[in-house]
């Protein structure tokens, strides 16, 4: 017997199956979930923050783990993208390219929008605008002092 038919021998007998068998279909390969459920699901969109007709402008990302023993891509995909602090918000548009990148670090960043329940505020108005826990862009103005009565004489 040669050396080469020995060794495939005894990988048979090692694994107890046929190198053919492992490429048999696996029976989990469809889904269970009734497409009814689905689109139940995607009717509840305002649980999730919003209408997939209209998606929200900006994201709030937020890094809560750690990226100590990970790939060094996953490294600098978060310093790219300025989150090397934990647990510290930083504001990103929603654009495909910066989803793209946030798909490779989805397990180290809480990914949330940024709702403005009072508008987008102008450049006057960044000093005096702050995100609450909630997720919402509050925008504070300044009040400005009524001018004084004129007196008559």
């Amino acid at each position: 017997m040669s050396a080469f038919a020995l060794r495939s021998a005894s990988v048979k007998i090692l694994t107890g199956l046929s190198p053919c068998l492992w490429f048999a279909r696996s029976k989990f390969t469809r889904t269970r979930i009734s497409p009814e459920l689905i689109a139940s699901w995607s009717r509840n969109h305002d649980k999730y923050g919003g209408d997939p007709e209209q998606p929200h402008k900006l994201h709030i990302v937020t890094r809560v783990r750690s990226t100590m023993r990970r790939p060094y891509w996953e490294k600098d995909m978060v310093k790219q993208l300025g989150l090397q602090k934990a647990n510290v918000p930083v504001i990103h548009k929603n654009t495909p390219s910066l989803n793209h990148r946030l798909k490779f670090i989805k397990h180290l960043v809480r990914i949330e929008p940024l709702r403005t329940p009072y508008g987008l505020p102008g450049e006057q108005d960044m000093a005096d605008s702050y995100i609450n826990t909630k997720g919402e862009l509050i925008v504070r103005r300044l009040l400005t002092p009524l001018q004084p009565k004129a007196i008559k004489s």
